[in-house]
């Protein structure tokens, strides 16, 4: 009776191992899934959305005390406040830009007895410009004529982008140049922040009937968080009109402008008849209107071109002559080749900002002989949007 319960116990307890055995190996490969490791990806993906978003990259042109480039900047150099308060830089460095040419070549015919744009000129400026930029530099150009017109799409290729100021850049009798804007602030979005760049060479003046009006147009491209620089034909048109003779002529005509005098046999050389008198009227009224109606809106213009070139540190000039004009275009092309990328995350998150919330910039040089040029501050971006 005990060895059959010996026997039956051995039984039990072999039956147990066995079970034991089983249940283990049926469970081992869904081991993983008892206490599943967490998935990287979604963290990941969230921590570099944020830490993308959160930062801010600030264009800074640096300039040593003759005027040229500075290749030494460091982070100890440069002091950056947004809103009042220092900020932790992270980075400092220099890369490629990428230049949008926003060239107006509408409104040349227009009556304006010659005070208007002139499309050769532009090209002349934007070419020497392209030639001037640093290699590897990313140009695009787009037109303001009857239309909106991208002419030539983001490249690297300085020859395709001279090709094509040379063969399509045309005239236009009117000028979309709002449109145009609200369409480059669209172009910069696939650009990287901290290296956007417009070249705009115009006098701002629309044509009637444009869709976007000027103030809404700036506004937008500030938002996009490009450094602008302008070379505006507002006083070089006004220079020509001051230079201009008066529209009306009165008083004595010399003699040899006499037709009589000039023409009549009887009198002796030398002799003149009574001084003629004459007045010559060399305007119509409807183009006087049209003049004046032109020099008020170049005047509201040339307030709102400045307003943006100063707003994002970007150069504002104003040539009175065609040489100036030329000259100027290598001034640009210097600044745009001076310019760093400071990088710093906001000691207040982006993400605690307001709808369409500006914060100021003050940036500042450490270094006794340094000189620092930045914008003066900048819409905060969508949460998500790619800077």
């Amino acid at each position: 009776m005990s060895r059959l319960r010996r026997t039956i116990g051995l039984l039990l307890i072999a039956a147990l191992f066995a079970a034991g055995a089983t249940r283990s190996s049926s469970q081992e490969p869904a081991k993983p899934q008892a206490s599943p490791k967490p998935s990287p990806t979604p963290e990941k993906e969230q921590d570099s959305v944020k830490v993308f978003t959160e930062e801010v990259r600030l264009p800074v042109v640096a300039l040593d005390s003759y005027g040229h480039y500075d290749p030494t900047l460091e982070l100890d150099d440069i002091l950056v406040l947004e809103d009042g308060v220092a900020q932790q830089l992270r980075s400092v460095r220099h890369v490629q830009a990428n230049v949008l040419f926003v060239l107006d070549t509408g409104g040349e015919i227009s009556g304006m007895g010659g005070m208007s744009k002139s499309t050769s000129l532009t090209r002349a400026v934007a070419s020497q410009l392209v030639s001037r930029l640093q290699e590897g530099a990313t140009i695009a150009v787009m037109q303001s004529g009857n239309s909106t017109e991208m002419l030539q799409s983001w490249t690297i290729d300085k020859a395709a982008v001279l090709r094509t100021l040379k063969t399509k850049l045309i005239s236009a009798k009117r000028s979309r140049i709002s449109e145009t804007v609200a369409n480059a602030s669209m172009q910069l979005r696939e650009r990287p922040e901290g290296s956007r760049h417009v070249v705009m060479i115009t006098d701002g003046v629309d044509s009637p009937g444009g869709k976007i009006d000027r103030a809404e147009a700036m506004k937008r491209l500030i938002a996009a968080r490009a450094t602008v620089h302008i070379i505006s034909y507002t006083e070089f048109v006004q220079q020509k009109r001051d230079n201009k003779t008066s529209s009306i002529g009165t008083g004595q005509r010399p003699t040899s402008s006499d037709p009589i005098t000039a023409t009549d046999p009887t009198l002796p050389p030398g002799t003149t008849r009574s001084p003629s008198f004459g007045i010559s009227i060399r305007f119509d009224p409807a183009m006087r209107k049209q003049r004046k109606a032109y020099e008020a809106e170049v005047k509201k213009s040339q307030q709102a071109l400045k307003n943006v070139a100063e707003e994002t540190g970007g150069k504002w000039l104003l040539p009175l002559n065609s040489e100036e004009m030329l000259a100027q275009a290598n001034e640009v092309a210097r600044a745009i080749g001076a310019e760093y990328v400071v990088t710093y995350r906001p000691k207040r998150p982006l993400a605690e900002a307001t709808p369409g919330e500006y914060r100021r910039i003050e940036v500042a040089s450490r270094r006794v002989g340094l000189s620092l040029h930045a914008r003066r501050g900048y819409v905060v971006p969508q949460e998500g949007t790619k800077n």
